[in-house]
């Protein structure tokens, strides 16, 4: 595995998988007895137009990527999460039939945010 297919995977098993959970969840909320905040989220939601839902749609989506891009800033070294000068380094190995480190260039959230 490297950066780019790392990316891949994690952009449809983290952000995707995420977008669309949130949206069914809204639309039909699971379990027996939903808790009232996430009913009262529903039924705003499906009072809504196809246009209003196509635009909250749009704001699930655009949160969930902004999250996960500053995850991966955070995993780069490009934010950071101390406030001292003296900063630590998160290091991300694969291991699998080798080890490969993940984000040894510093790009996983340029590569998040190519497509």
């Amino acid at each position: 595995m490297d950066a780019q297919e790392f990316v891949d995977l994690m952009r449809r098993v983290v952000s995707d998988a995420a977008i669309t959970d949130t949206v069914s969840v809204l639309t039909s909320p699971p379990g027996r007895k939903p808790s009232k905040p996430l009913l009262g989220m529903s039924e705003f939601y499906n009072k809504q137009t196809l246009g209003d839902k196509a635009c909250i749609d749009m704001i699930i989506k655009t949160s969930v990527e902004e999250a996960v891009f500053g995850f991966f800033c955070v995993l780069d070294g490009v934010r950071a999460i101390e406030d001292s000068d003296d900063r630590g380094v998160l290091s991300l190995y694969y291991e699998g039939g080798t080890t490969i480190k993940l984000n040894s260039n510093g790009d996983l959230h340029d590569i998040y945010n190519s497509k």
